[in-house]
């Protein structure tokens, strides 16, 4: 196996004098600190008054003492059970006498010999001078130690400053963090898209010898969680190689120059391990489309992307480093990223097909202990739209909800618990609806499900609800048999119908006087499903088969893009009055099926009352 040469960087020595001055700074403090102690810590207890010698002995003779400390040329008396206030602080009085340098007092207790027995003459200055000191070196040593602490975090500033400009990618351990392909279900085409790569890093001879070049930079496309980083770190552990891997948004700062400096630090790292793979996460973040100019063009972002382009312009033949970008905008990328010789392949990266989800499924099931009996494939089924991380959030999903009730293997129920929670909402228990409130809901549920079963071109009903869930209060559950990849003008039509269930419901057995705010969020779905028949579709001959949705125009003269509209306002009139017509129709449509099937649409709203749920085998047993 070969070795990956290491490249840390070496911490900067700081130049000599530098890390002195604040060192001597805390050295003098500590110092002063040092002689003071003392004669705070003495002011704080006693209360001295410096008296004559003659007056000393006098008292002493008189047994005013309790003790008396002799010092050489100083003595200290401290009278007995003698203590005064000052400023509220209790302190002991003491008397002190201080001789010329070459005078001594030791013989004090000599000359009065009478009263040697009854008051306490000692020297004592080995035992005071710990006392007083040891405070004093206890508080060297802190400041000592703060000292060497700081000057440690000076150092590391000094470090971090000098590597600001160093990148910060990850490089996975090939060992410890490797993915194959057999790792990620599905995308068997981008697999073999990819393989190719993989052929290359592997032996690049077999493509050289041809005259073939190594595509310099590979670009993942695709909706959010569908796996790109995956199939990237999958390249990586295919071929055997390094993965250095940084999110675009880790190039920016706030200063001028940094993302550059990076790209420089990434792409030279990289060379020196190479054969290695970059992977740029959200590459948009700093590929965006480059302005016109106006107002400066040397931001930070700007120039990281010329430093990209440059770096990757830069590559030798020889160099054997490709780079891999994903984003799920690919259409904001500046063009001159995307042109021939930079990023060379675009690889769409789509959701999952009905065999890829219950592929990535199991995968997600190997790590958890669950039921032999779990129906994958019935559960793919009902998953279209999932990415592969929803599927493996939903996995997770039911492994919590199995230990919440401790349980010790993850059972369908508590799957398909899961999959309710995360595509329906959490269940409100702490909204009660009044039974009036409950009633409306149930009429105008059953009413959306009515009307979508009694129409050809809608989707089963799986669920119908009035628990609340989410910002619901109750819910009607469609879902897709199949994959879709078109969809027609009739199945539109009898989505907004089906919408319009709901509203019409409530006009029918409550009255127009009497419909709800329940539907507000159906209108705002069915008016865009209408908008978008007419002005994106071209779906209606007498409006045109043209894109009135607006149209994006770059550049005015601020430097930034606003939306224009490419057609008149009378085309606008138009396309109101029939959209108006399109949602008239829908709900004439649902207010005709609920009024024809009035007894039954009773019948299911008075069950749904008293069981809260349906299921859809209970509702399809309604029209058996």
């Amino acid at each position: 196996m070969r070795k990956i040469p290491k490249t840390n960087i070496k911490t900067p020595k700081i130049p000599k004098g530098k890390g002195t001055k604040p060192f001597a700074i805390l050295f003098i403090i500590a110092l002063i600190i040092a002689l003071i102690a003392p004669q705070i810590r003495n002011t704080a207890q006693f209360s001295d008054e410096e008296i004559a010698l003659n007056t000393l002995e006098n008292r002493f003779l008189s047994g005013s003492y309790s003790e008396v400390l002799i010092d050489g040329n100083k003595a200290i008396a401290t009278w007995s059970g003698s203590e005064v206030s000052e400023a509220g602080v209790t302190k002991t009085r003491r008397d002190i006498v201080i001789l010329p340098k070459n005078d001594s007092l030791t013989d004090l207790g000599l000359k009065h010999p009478e009263i040697a027995t009854n008051v306490l003459v000692k020297d004592n200055t080995s035992s005071e001078f710990w006392s007083d000191m040891l405070p004093t070196i206890i508080a060297f040593v802190l400041f000592f130690i703060i000292a060497i602490i700081l000057i440690g975090r000076m150092g590391g500033m000094a470090n971090n400053a000098m590597t600001f400009g160093k990148s910060r990618a990850r490089l996975y351990d090939k060992d410890k963090d490797k993915v194959l392909f057999k790792d990620v279900a599905g995308a068997d085409e981008e697999k073999e898209e990819l393989a190719e790569v993989v052929q290359f890093l592997k032996n690049p001879k077999k493509f050289k010898d041809i005259g073939a070049k190594i595509p310099r930079g590979i670009l993942l496309v695709g909706p959010p969680w569908t796996g790109k980083t995956l199939l990237a770190r999958a390249v990586a552990g295919e071929s055997d190689v390094p993965f250095l891997s940084i999110s675009g948004s880790e190039f920016v700062e706030m200063f001028v120059g940094v993302g550059a400096s990076r790209v420089r630090d990434l792409f030279s790292n990289a060379k020196k391990i190479a054969p290695a793979i970059i992977f740029i996460d959200e590459i948009d973040a700093i590929g965006k489309k480059r302005g016109p100019g106006l107002g400066g063009g040397h931001d930070e972002r700007e120039q990281t992307l010329n430093q990209i382009l440059t770096e990757m312009d830069g590559f030798d033949n020889d160099t054997n480093v490709i780079v891999m970008g994903a984003t799920n905008r690919a259409d904001v990328l500046d063009k001159a990223l995307l042109r021939p010789g930079r990023f060379d392949r675009k690889i769409t990266v789509n959701l999952p097909n009905l065999q890829d989800r219950e592929e990535i499924l199991q995968i997600h099931a190997r790590n958890k202990k669950v039921e032999s009996d779990v129906d994958f494939h019935s559960l793919a089924s009902s998953t279209v739209g999932f990415s592969g991380a929803d599927l493996g959030n939903l996995m997770n999903e039911a492994a919590i909800i199995s230990a919440r009730y401790d349980e010790k293997i993850v059972s369908q129920k508590r799957i398909s618990e899961a999959f309710e929670r995360l595509v329906m909402g959490l269940r409100k228990k702490s909204l009660i609806m009044n039974e009036e409130e409950k009633k409306i809901t149930a009429y105008h549920e059953v009413g959306h499900a009515l009307v979508g079963k009694l129409l050809p071109n809608t989707d089963p009903v799986h669920k119908v609800s009035i628990i609340s869930r989410g910002g619901a209060l109750g819910v009607t559950w469609f879902l897709p048999e199949r994959d879709r990849l078109l969809t027609s003008k009739a199945k539109y039509l009898d989505e907004l119908a089906t919408l319009y269930g709901g509203r019409a419901a409530e006009e029918v057995f409550f009255g127009k006087d009497f419909i709800t705010t329940g539907a507000s969020n159906d209108i705002e779905k069915a008016t865009h499903i209408a908008r978008e028949m007419v002005m994106r579709y071209g779906m209606y001959e007498d409006i045109g088969r043209e894109n009135y949705a607006g149209e994006r125009v770059s550049g005015n003269h601020l430097g930034v893009s606003e939306e224009k509209s490419s057609f008149s306002d009378e085309t606008m009139k138009k396309i109101d009055a029939k959209v108006t017509e399109i949602l008239n129709a829908a709900y004439a449509l649902a207010i005709k099926l609920i009024t024809k099937n009035k007894k039954l649409h009773e019948q299911i709203a008075t069950d749904l009352l008293a069981k809260e749920e349906i299921s859809k085998e209970e509702f399809d047993g309604y029209f058996a």
